[in-house]
């Protein structure tokens, strides 16, 4: 087994380095001239300033040699410095708003899979009924609709024309912190975060459900008196959720493009709208040190995927 995570790994980091390479060449091909984002237009400088600056940052250099240069110095954990925030190293900056996204991931998908699981697993048991099909209808609905658009109308209906909850922002500005008040910010972009993923959980647990609910494992635990409670969720259950359990990693990396249209929309102080104001302002050492570390977050869930699908199923084997 160790064998098998070794390659993965491998694998994963081959992946991480072919995505730098990609965005390193697309930011390059973007219109403009890399320089200008260091420019001030309220302080020109000549062309024998620019020069020197341009040869000062590298940028005179051939891609291939500015690349190797940036890999190198990303390897030793110096991501440079941000272009919008000057003087402000890029690591330290990445790493402070890697706890807020976090925070609004994993509660969102806490509540996708808890969610997404029971509507999966009571549209099974009742195949066919009204619950069944308000639950399909429902869900057709949520994963139809676009991100932003769910983002925009939540926003609109449960902190603008009901006040349930604030507009956006991670914390009360001037107020002192509190559980509380970080809930109350935290409950509505994390709900609609976790709309469309436990939307997708529920059809991928109803389909698995409904096929495991057929064998003939089950109908001999039920011949043996067995409660039907204990037969959904001790046997069905554990041999149901394996293909949502790799449906919950490969959505990490969704999730992520999700965060940033929620961070975006409430303001919340994460990577994702960090990403989007490095966009805006061509604040390129940002965009590629957020690359970076979004690439090897992608790479350890889905290796913990992997550790997790074995242990659900001692059956299963990799090597």
């Amino acid at each position: 087994m160790l064998g098998f995570y070794l390659k993965r790994l491998a694998a994963g980091l081959m992946m991480l380095i072919a995505l730098s390479i990609m965005v390193f060449v697309l930011l390059r091909l973007a219109p403009g001239d890399p320089i200008d984002a260091y420019l001030n237009p309220l302080a020109p400088l000549s062309q024998v300033e620019m020069d020197a600056l341009r040869q000062r940052l590298g940028l005179d250099q051939p891609w291939p040699v500015q690349y190797l240069a940036w890999l190198r110095a990303a390897l030793g954990g110096d991501l440079g410095y941000s272009i919008d925030r000057a003087g402000v190293r890029v690591l330290p900056l990445l790493v402070e708003r890697t706890g807020p996204t976090l925070l609004l991931m994993l509660t969102g998908l806490a509540m996708a899979i808890v969610l997404g699981i029971a509507a999966g697993v009571v549209g099974a048991v009742k195949r066919n009924s009204a619950i069944d099909v308000g639950l399909g209808v429902l869900a057709f609905l949520v994963i139809s609709t676009p991100a932003f658009l769910k983002a925009l109308l939540g926003l609109y209906v449960f902190a603008v024309v009901l006040r349930w909850a604030p507009s956006g922002g991670m914390l009360t500005p001037g107020a002192p912190f509190s559980l509380t008040d970080l809930l109350a910010h935290l409950t509505l972009p994390a709900s609609l975060l976790a709309l469309v993923y436990s939307a997708l959980f529920m059809r991928y647990m109803r389909s698995s459900m409904i096929e495991v609910l057929n064998q003939d494992y089950l109908r001999t635990a039920r011949a043996k008196g067995v409660g039907e409670f204990a037969v959904i969720v001790r046997h069905a259950l554990r041999n149901a959720i394996l293909p949502v359990i790799t449906l919950i990693g490969s959505t990490i990396g969704i999730a992520i493009g999700g965060a940033i249209f929620i961070e975006s929309v409430f303001d919340w102080p994460g990577m994702g709208l960090l990403m989007v104001k490095a966009v805006e302002t061509r604040d390129y050492p940002v965009i590629m040190g957020a690359t970076l570390l979004i690439g090897v977050g992608v790479i350890l869930v889905n290796l913990l995927t992997d550790l997790a699908y074995a242990v659900v199923d001692p059956r299963i084997q990799v090597s």
